[in-house]
């Protein structure tokens, strides 16, 4: 799970232009957006959107993350401007219960690309990247769509095959970690643009070894029935379980091996269980349910925060939903995901391990800021026979990071940083050994 720090997403591109001035385009529409907030002209504002952002975040979540936030936080009563680096003007938000630091993207037509709000700081400033690849495919390596019809939709891939194989290639099924998070492991949503999936295709493609990696169910051009509101934990299951089908049946691949990150990891260890994969690889897997680890994330937010979360947590934990969220934490309990918590916080991984028989790799970073090396130990414990490699100086994105908080945070956007060259070595030392 990542940093809490923001209700609306933002989607932009940096181009390094720092102004102390505000400009006039951006004056006009922070006037029209303070206008219709505070005049509760939800739909108008959407109507303010950019294509991509109305595709990223649809009007039924958006009316409901601005309503949710009028009720915590009252009216905008002041905004003063305090820097622009295009395209991104950055403010600071009087509202009538609290002061944020708001930020907005504009496009060329003058719509919307993004807002991002968060706890005002005198400090605060907002960095815009490019929330696509930057990581050139290996000239060894031919990507191809990969496309998997569902009951409620279609889920989009990327095959990376290496080039001249001749014969059968292994494939390994790389599944995403937590949040809306697209094949190449970015997520301009949670402010993540890390390229670590898709560096992992590269490294093994250039080993002989091809791959697959997909967009999760919602995200990016994985399209489905699916709402939000209906979303299931079992239904990430059932996508990773289908594409395990669709691989272990295609004739160019010798051997499916599945490698989930974060979230994924549990993920696909039940997707496994009494299916003809090789083995299964763990990346920075929890060891506890899910719920566990949140609670000692939240441990890092204020008491305020905290206790908020709490709160929702033991309503879930009695099958009840909680209306009355504070806005900080719309990213990662909003209503509409909270039946899909109640139904990730069942599994619990130590338990779900025990059930694969195949061979295990488990890939942890000692500096990894969201699962812990002990979470790893709990996993090997669970399966005496699976093989630990405990990565020193790797964080959660798998690069070489520090244990200082901003600094490793920094390296989630850095695309073009490789992964850490000990977890590239034992990823593929063990996918060549398996039978």
């Amino acid at each position: 799970m990542k940093k809490i720090i923001f209700f609306i997403p933002l989607i932009c591109f940096a181009s390094g232009l720092l102004a102390q001035t505000q400009p006039a385009n951006y004056a006009t529409a922070l006037s029209k957006f303070v206008q219709l907030y505070n005049t509760n002209k939800v739909d108008s504002i959407f109507n303010m959107f950019s294509k991509e952002m109305k595709t990223s975040l649809p009007l039924e979540s958006f009316r409901t993350t601005t309503m949710q936030l009028r009720a915590q936080l009252g009216n905008l009563t002041r905004a003063d401007f305090v820097k622009y680096e295009s395209p991104v003007a950055s403010y600071k938000a009087n509202f009538e219960k609290g002061v944020f630091s708001l930020n907005l993207a504009l496009n060329g037509d003058g719509q919307f690309t993004g807002l991002f709000l968060k706890p005002y700081t005198a400090e605060a400033a907002v960095t815009a990247v490019t929330p696509t690849s930057t990581i050139a495919t290996d000239p060894s390596i031919t990507e191809s769509p990969i496309i998997l019809k569902t009951l409620e939709g279609t889920l989009a891939g990327t095959l990376a095959m290496p080039k001249n194989a001749g014969e059968k290639v292994p494939v390994v099924l790389i599944i995403a970690g937590s949040g809306p998070t697209d094949r190449d492991g970015n997520s301009p949503k949670l402010g993540l643009f890390a390229n670590d999936y898709k560096l992992i295709a590269n490294e093994l493609g250039k080993n002989g070894i091809a791959s697959v990696r997909y967009d999760k169910r919602l995200v990016g051009q994985s399209v489905s029935t699916t709402k939000e509101n209906e979303l299931r934990f079992e239904d990430y299951v059932d996508d990773a379980l289908g594409l395990i089908n669709l691989l272990v049946a295609d004739e160019r691949f010798s051997k499916v091996i599945v490698l989930g990150h974060s979230e994924g990891s549990l993920v696909g260890m039940m997707a496994c269980i009494d299916q003809p994969v090789k083995a299964f690889i763990s990346v920075a897997g929890a060891g506890d349910s899910a719920d566990k680890i949140m609670v000692e994330q939240m441990k890092s937010q204020s008491k305020f925060v905290s206790d908020g979360f709490n709160r929702m947590l033991d309503s879930l934990k009695k099958g009840k939903t909680t209306d009355n969220i504070d806005p900080l934490l719309y990213a990662v309990a909003r209503p509409s995901i909270q039946k899909y918590l109640m139904s990730w916080f069942r599994y619990n991984p130590t338990r779900e391990i025990r059930k694969l028989n195949v061979p295990i790799l488990i890939l942890q970073g000692t500096t990894d800021l969201q699962v812990t090396v002990a979470d790893a130990n709990k996993l090997k414990k669970a399966k005496s026979e699976a093989i630990l490699d405990i990565i020193p100086g790797m964080n959660h994105v798998l690069k070489e990071a520090p244990a200082d908080r901003e600094k490793n945070l920094a390296t989630y956007n850095q695309p073009d940083l490789p992964l850490k060259p000990e977890f590239v070595k034992a990823l593929i030392g063990f996918v060549k050994k398996v039978k």
